[in-house]
């Protein structure tokens, strides 16, 4: 499954908000020199995520883009729904009767990526911006490869 650069990209512009935070406005140009993001696109994404209520945008000199709300209370999800980005991981349109194939019916997959998609979507739902930030998702992830990995090691010898 594929996230595209709408999702991607929106998340770390608030993450670069919140980690830059000062109390003032932070212009968007900014944060596309930092990010290696077109302007443009910012531009497009930040006017989502001002109607998500997301961000607080302020006009003039000196102004830019604050968080609208303290990070550790806004999950990663939220922000990938503003931009609205569909998570899923299915061809067929969620919470549809029907399949994707052309006689209308479900691959014999399709329950599999369905429930990928609400897996993704419930983790997106438990991680915050702060937890981004504050590099707290890193974790259990990370273990469980370091295991898989030791075992097929001790598994060849």
């Amino acid at each position: 499954m594929k996230l595209s650069t709408k999702g991607r990209y929106a998340v770390m512009a608030m993450a670069d908000l919140a980690h830059h935070n000062t109390g003032r406005p932070i212009p968007l140009a900014e944060v596309a020199d930092r990010q290696e993001i077109s302007l443009s696109y910012l531009e497009q994404l930040f006017g989502r995520l001002r109607k998500g209520r997301l961000v607080n945008s302020v006009r003039g000199p000196g102004g830019g883009y604050l968080l609208a709300r303290d990070p550790d209370d806004m999950r990663v999800s939220d922000i990938i729904m503003a931009v609205d980005e569909p998570i899923k991981a299915t061809r067929c349109t969620p919470g549809s009767p029907t399949g994707c194939h052309s006689h209308q019916g479900r691959c014999l997959t399709h329950d599999l990526w369905e429930e990928l998609g609400n897996q993704i979507y419930m983790y997106l739902s438990s991680v915050t911006l702060g937890d981004v930030c504050e590099k707290r998702v890193l974790g259990s992830s990370r273990l469980t490869f370091e295991a898989n990995r030791d075992g097929v090691a001790a598994a060849a010898q």
